[in-house]
Parts: C-alpha cells; sequence; structure tokens
C-alpha cells in the first residue's frame, strides 16, 4: 500500500477539538459526581476559549498572509477553517444540551437549582430588584449608541448586553441600541438567601438581574430586547524581542492590549434578533460563520462558582491527603534525605509539600550558599516565591530565570520578577527567542567535604494549586553529573557562551529532538537484528513530523509503540502497512495528565526519561526544555508501575484512537473496570 506525504498526518487543531469532545464525555458520565460534572462543562468553555484566542486567531492570520501554505496533513488555514467550524458547533451545541437538559434539572432535584427569572416569586423578585439598585445599578454605564456615543471598545470575552430601544431620551435622542457592560468586578452568579430560594442552594445569574431591571438605565425608553453577547478577541502578544531593550516593560505595555485584539467569535444569546446579530458582527468585523447562537449563558465558565460555593461533598469527587514517600515522612534535614537517595514524588497522589520544603530549607540553612530557579507557571500566591524572597533578603545568592511569555501569566511572573529584584535576587528572562520551559532547581550548599549541589527536577510547574490538580512527576537528586547539568543550563541562561555538551540531560534546542530520534532509531536497530523492541511514551501532545515518520519507520520493523497521549495527537495509529504496531490512548479524568515520559527498551536497559517537553516542534526547537533519566532501578521501577502501567491498564477511563483521529472510549466488558487515576489514589494517597 502506498501512502502520500499527506496520509502520514492527522490535523491539529481537529485533534485538539477530539480532545474536548473527551472532556465533554466526562460531563455526560453519570458515574462522574455531579458537581463535577458542571465543572467538565466550565473546562470544556474554557478550552474553547483558549482555541479561539490562539488557534483559530492564528489560522485567520496564516489565511491572509500565506493563503496557499498547507499544513503537514495537507491543509491550507482556510481549509482547516472549514473543516473545524462544523466540529466546534457540534460540540457547543451538545454542552449546552448536556448542560440544559441532564446537569441542571438532576441539581435542581438536589436543591442546587438555577432561578430563572420567569420564575421568581415576588419575594423573590424584590430581593433581585433591591440587589440591582444595590450593587448593579451604582456601577452600570449605558451607553447609547450615536454620533457622540461610537460603539464602545468591548473588551476580551467580557459579558456585555446589546440593548433595542424605542422612543426618545430627555435630549430627544433615539439611536435605537444601547450598550451596556457588565462589571467586571462583580460576580457572574449570586446566590440568593436560603429562606427566600425556596431551596439549600438558589442562585440567580447576573444576567437574569440585568435583563429584568434594563429598563431602569432608559428612563422614559421603551426596551424592545436586550441580548447577552460576547466576543472573544486573538490573545497572542506581539513583542518584537529582538528590537526591545526591556523586555518586562515592553510586555506590561502589551498585555493592557490583549483584551483588544482583532475578534474571532461573537456569542449570542439564542434570542438575539437578527438586526442585531448583523449590527454586532459589522461592528466586530466578523462573518456569519464566526457566530455562535448558544441556549443558555454566553460564558459557561462563570458556572466554575456553583460548585465551588456549593458544600456538598457527595456531589464531588471524595477527598484526599496527598501522601509522601517513606524517606519524607518526619524528616528534620532534607538534604539529609536526598544525599541517602534520589526521591521521587509523584502529584498529586504525593504531595507538593517536599519542593516547597526543599527550597524553604535551602532558604533558611545558613550552610546553602546560592539557590537558582526556573518559573514558567507558579501564581499569584506562591510560597515557593516567597520562600525565593526570604532566601535573597537573608543574602543567598539567589537566581530566577523567569520566563515572561507564559501564554496568560505574564502579569504574574511580571510582578514576581518586580519583588524579587526588591529583594535582591537576580531576575533574569532567559534567551530571546526561546520560552524557558523546563523546570529546575538547583542549591549550592557549603558541607563538611566542600561544596555539593541539590538538585529538583520536574515535569510540572512550581506551582503547587495545580499540582493538585496536575499528574506529574519530580525528581530531587545531588548526583554529581545531574546537578553539573543542571548548572550548566543555568549558566546558559544567566550568561552568553557556546552550548556545552551536557552528561546526562537531554536539551533543548539543542539535543534533545537528536536524542529522542537516535533512541527511537536504536529500538528499531533492535528490532531488525531479531530482538524485542519496544517504545513507551506518555505526553500532553505529539505533533513533531520527524518524529512521527520515525516512529513509522520503527513500527514497520517490528518496535511495539505504546503512546499515552492526552491532547493532541498527529500520528496515525493502527494503519495497515504503516502503524499496525502503533497504537494510541488519552486518558481523560478527574486529573489532568500532564506528565512526560519516555520508556524505551533499549535491549533491557530500560532508558527512562522524565521532561518537561511535549513531542511538539515548538518544545524541540522553540523552548529551554530538559529530560533527564532516572538512573536509580527502584525509581524506574516506580515510573513504569504508576506513569505507565495502570494507563495502559485503564478500560473505563481510556480512549483508544483509530486511524482517522476519531476515539473510542474503552469499556471494561466482563472484565474488572480499572481506572487509573483511581487506582493510584488508592495506592500513594492517604
Amino acid at each position: 500500500m502506498s501512502f502520500s506525504s499527506f496520509d502520514y498526518f492527522l490535523n491539529r487543531e481537529l485533534s485538539l477539538l477530539a480532545f474536548n469532545e473527551r472532556v465533554l464525555a466526562q460531563a455526560q458520565d453519570e458515574r462522574v459526581p455531579l458537581l463535577e460534572r458542571m465543572k467538565f462543562i466550565c473546562i470544556v468553555s474554557s478550552n474553547l476559549d483558549e482555541f479561539f484566542e490562539v488557534r483559530v486567531a492564528g489560522l485567520k492570520e496564516r489565511a491572509l498572509l500565506t493563503p496557499h501554505l498547507q499544513s503537514p496533513d495537507g491543509l491550507t488555514a482556510k481549509q482547516c477553517l472549514i473543516e473545524i467550524e462544523p466540529r466546534v458547533r457540534q460540540l457547543v451545541d451538545r454542552q449546552y444540551e448536556v448542560l440544559n437538559q441532564e446537569i441542571l434539572p438532576q441539581l435542581s432535584a438536589q436543591g442546587i437549582r438555577v432561578l430563572r427569572r420567569n420564575h421568581w416569586n415576588e419575594v423573590q423578585a424584590a430581593w433581585v430588584r433591591d440587589y440591582f439598585f444595590r450593587e448593579l445599578m451604582p456601577v452600570l454605564t449605558p451607553i447609547g449608541l450615536d454620533p457622540a456615543h461610537p460603539f464602545p471598545r468591548v473588551l476580551n470575552k467580557s459579558l456585555n448586553f446589546a440593548v433595542e430601544l424605542s422612543g426618545t431620551d430627555a435630549f430627544g435622542r433615539n439611536s435605537g441600541a444601547a450598550v451596556v457592560q457588565a462589571p467586571r468586578s462583580l460576580p457572574r452568579v449570586i446566590r440568593m438567601p436560603q429562606n427566600l430560594a425556596g431551596c439549600e442552594y438558589g442562585f440567580v445569574f447576573l444576567s437574569s438581574i440585568l435583563h429584568a431591571h434594563v429598563n431602569e438605565l432608559f428612563a422614559g425608553m421603551m426596551v424592545e430586547g436586550c441580548y447577552q453577547f460576547r466576543v472573544t478577541r486573538n490573545s497572542e502578544l506581539f513583542v518584537d524581542e529582538e528590537e526591545t531593550k526591556n523586555l518586562r516593560e515592553a510586555l506590561q505595555g502589551e498585555l493592557s492590549q490583549r483584551n483588544f485584539g482583532d475578534a474571532v467569535r461573537l456569542e449570542v444569546a439564542d434570542n438575539c434578533s437578527n438586526s442585531m446579530i448583523q449590527f454586532l458582527l459589522q461592528q466586530f468585523g466578523l462573518q456569519q460563520e464566526d457566530l455562535y447562537q448558544v441556549n443558555g449563558l454566553v460564558n459557561l465558565v462563570r458556572l466554575i462558582q456553583i460548585p465551588d460555593q456549593v458544600d456538598r461533598p457527595a456531589l464531588k469527587f471524595p477527598s484526599f491527603v496527598s501522601g509522601l514517600p517513606a524517606s519524607l515522612v518526619k524528616v528534620e534535614d532534607m538534604f539529609a534525605v536526598i544525599r541517602k537517595s534520589d526521591v521521587l514524588l509523584h502529584h498529586p497522589f504525593q504531595s507538593f509539600q517536599p519542593v516547597i520544603d526543599f527550597i524553604r530549607s535551602a532558604a533558611e540553612d545558613p550552610n546553602v550558599l546560592a539557590i537558582r530557579q526556573t518559573v514558567y507557571r507558579t501564581g499569584t500566591d506562591s510560597m515557593l516565591m516567597e520562600a525565593l524572597i526570604v532566601a535573597a533578603l537573608a543574602g543567598k545568592e539567589v537566581t530566577v530565570v523567569v520566563e515572561l511569555m507564559a501564554r496568560f501569566d505574564e502579569e504574574a511572573n511580571i510582578n514576581w520578577s518586580a519583588r524579587l529584584e526588591q529583594a535582591g535576587a537576580h531576575v533574569v528572562y532567559g534567551v530571546v527567542g526561546y520560552k524557558t520551559h523546563a523546570k529546575m532547581a538547583l542549591v549550592v550548599r557549603r558541607e563538611n567535604d566542600g561544596l555539593r549541589r541539590y538538585v529538583h527536577l520536574g515535569t510540572g510547574n512550581y506551582h503547587a494549586r495545580t499540582a493538585r490538580l496536575y499528574t506529574d512527576f519530580g525528581l530531587l537528586t545531588c548526583d554529581e553529573a545531574i546537578c553539573a547539568d543542571v548548572n550548566d543550563v543555568f549558566t546558559q541562561l544567566t550568561g552568553l557562551g557556546s552550548a556545552s555538551h551536557l552528561r546526562l540531560l537531554w536539551q533543548a534546542p539543542f539535543s534533545l529532538h537528536a536524542r529522542v530520534l537516535e533512541s527511537i532509531r536504536r529500538e528499531t536497530g533492535h528490532a531488525r537484528a531479531g530482538k524485542k523492541a519496544f517504545i513507551i511514551c506518555k505526553m500532553n501532545a505529539l505533533l513533531e513530523s520527524d518524529i512521527i515518520l520515525a516512529l513509522y519507520e520503527a513500527a514497520q520493523a517490528g518496535v511495539r509503540i505504546e503512546l499515552i497521549v492526552r491532547g493532541a495527537c498527529a500520528i496515525r495509529p493502527e494503519v495497515p502497512g504503516l502503524s499496525e504496531n502503533i497504537h494510541v490512548r488519552s486518558v481523560i479524568g478527574r486529573f489532568l495528565e500532564h506528565t512526560r515520559i519516555y520508556y524505551f527498551r533499549n535491549d533491557g536497559a530500560d532508558d527512562i526519561y522524565l521532561s518537561s517537553a511535549d513531542w511538539m516542534e515548538r518544545n524541540f526547537f522553540r523552548r529551554i526544555e530538559v529530560a533527564f533519566p532516572l538512573r536509580d532501578p527502584r525509581l524506574k521501577k516506580r515510573v513504569l508501575n504508576e506513569g505507565i502501567k495502570p494507563y495502559l491498564k485503564d478500560n473505563s477511563q481510556a480512549w483508544r484512537m483509530t486511524a482517522n483521529g476519531q476515539y473510542v472510549r474503552r469499556t471494561p466488558g466482563r472484565a474488572r473496570p480499572s481506572v487509573a487515576q483511581t487506582v493510584l489514589l488508592s495506592g500513594l494517597a492517604k
């Protein structure tokens, strides 16, 4: 069977939509607790926001600038936009259908109700009216549209109302239309007092309150219609790093404009009049294909406020306490533990606290001379950053490599940079043109036999909150070769000079791609020599063309390849004559699968690398990434037993990918149900 080059690859955007379809399936799954199902609805909406802000916005730009350029799957940007539109519409329609017909009615039966304005009784209506005049009206600014009041600048993803009016105002004006922007400072979901709601938890949408009293904003005029709308804009930041003298200042200036990028999507309530729809499309320079009419709130992300306010444990995932490795239970000297043996942490099943303790211990220990750390995402409230500030104030040499271009975390990183500098830390922003995505911390400590280095390396961010939500591995070690490599990478990031030859780490953009290809081809050679050959990889995305082609060659040589890819995946598995030996699965569950594991059998050597890098072009060539080996056989076994085998055995939350990019959910059949994350919770958490 012959294949064209385009037959080798699946489309990235369609694969991302398939991922969100799998997330939506969690909201449809009656085995998932009810309030968690609502959260999955919110996650889909949040994911789609970013899909439009980044992927669709990028496609629209490429359709204008390079209309004939084809992606590896053979589609031009315009063709891709045409392909994804019906898939998005189907996904959105199904999302609202699940919410309106399944989740909200079932929540109502549990005494958790959304109180619609056409169902308010007199007492409830009076409470809403009081709330409107007390909390809402003082901060509303209705804008009538006329030559003196042009259409206002509408913030990205903000809640707005288009109002159709008749009659004239005090000055004799009547443009027939106005815009009311909902203040960002107000909650979108308001809980009504229980004694008025008629149920334990009664919620009113801010949009319902404004709808009910919008006429109060236009005295003497008649409101003919009031419609929610929301516009999504291109949110990529454009900073010419080579021409910018101060990246932080340039980025601060650009952040304020992110909310006003080119519009890419218009969402309106399904009751919006056609005349208003056409008016809004014209104002935002959008076409009919950019319009999404929805049966409910135009921003379902805000519904996350309901599970957050409801104290009903039976309707949520069971709580758990993250465990600890035995070596870290009641430990007094973190450095003594690491000297004794490497420590592997598996989050969230095991606590992130040892990572915090590692940096805190370094900050407080008078024998520690220096701390270096990378920061990609860490959050606005970070104990780790506070510990680094303490260390800097104590006079230690603290160097922090902050990635200012971490998408949607730029502002938090800018703020931490300023605080760290004020404390006396050295803050650098990595290398121009390359995002620093590697997760590394290095501590230099004076001991009886001289200076010793300690390192933490991870697959996830230094972010305590997401460490409870994402699966990741972290390694604490004082292995001299690994520590020397980490030191060399930090030297590259903070200084100038040629790339050094690392001993054990694979580093992007220098050696990571070549080392992965080399390892795949080595397995290919083993298979051709008649030896057992096996590759298992777990990651968020698999898109890079050369890697995919190498995997096809390995599969045809007889290498067994198991890929656990959570999100976008461009490889075609199980194609006769091409990839019979390649199997792809995706696991979607309570926690976001975030671990990157590369396993190569290597004739029984069992090479295992953990990494911050997915197999994408950007990770290999436009980011600073590291992949680090596990050298302790005990830890290798743990990664196989915890990070790989439960996922290959999962017959309930795993989805098998077919050759055409579709996914089929695995079912236990007559076998005993197995859920990887549940297995790990029961074995590692308390």
